[in-house]
């Protein structure tokens, strides 16, 4: 029943895709907030789940409970959190706890919480087909290679890749970190973003412009 009532949602939000959003008509929403200026592609469920401007899911892939910044490029193919089991109890089966279950049966309702927040920084880039544990944070910044399997946090700029991944360097040397963290530019205005734009070629340049604002 739920899945029918998020399919006539999604219906009836067709028009609005259609004219004023970067929402595929093939995209699947729920519980959904999707900045104006964020696309999600075709394909990709997008569940419970909120992504800011400039920012985009690609194609196929799935993402619920989940919180995305601005700015981020997300490949297609990515799973982005999921629902958790008990690893403590007898039986890790969905049949135990409280929530629903694709058998429609529950042999007791034990308290038990299977939603886990993942959070996704601003100016990330993951790559085609990776998979994000529930619960992940990834920090401003950083790159996850493609096919990668996140398990674990990953800190801000750091460039992370294989199965389980891991960090294979970071993309500055710690001080330049902290100063573009300082910098905070995707909270910027598009009127201010377009001032400093000639500049991101150019890391030592940028910062110095963006100290010389404060």
């Amino acid at each position: 029943m739920r899945r029918l009532f998020i399919l006539l949602r999604n219906i009836l939000g067709l028009p609005k895709r259609l004219f004023c959003t970067k929402i595929s008509l093939l995209a699947l929403l729920s519980d959904a907030q999707v900045d104006p200026h964020a696309a999600i592609h075709s394909g990709t469920r997008f569940y419970r789940s909120s992504i800011g401007r400039y920012s985009y899911v690609g194609r196929n892939g799935f993402v619920t409970n989940a919180s995305i910044g601005n700015f981020t490029s997300i490949g297609g193919g990515c799973d982005i959190g999921g629902t958790s089991h008990p690893l403590d109890w007898v039986s890790t089966s969905s049949t135990f706890h409280k929530w629903e279950n694709v058998f429609k049966k529950n042999f007791a309702r034990h308290e038990f919480e299977i939603f886990k927040q993942t959070t996704i920084g601003n100016d990330v880039w993951i790559g085609t087909n990776v998979l994000i544990k529930a619960g992940v944070t990834i920090a401003d910044g950083a790159v996850i290679g493609m096919g990668a399997v996140v398990t674990k946090d990953v800190g801000p700029y750091e460039i992370w890749a294989g199965n389980p991944a891991r960090m294979i360097r970071k993309r500055f040397d710690d001080e330049t970190i902290e100063r573009l963290l300082a910098t905070r530019w995707w909270e910027k205005s598009d009127e201010e973003i377009e001032k400093f734009a000639p500049l991101v070629t150019d890391v030592q340049a940028f910062l110095q412009y963006m100290e010389e604002q404060k």
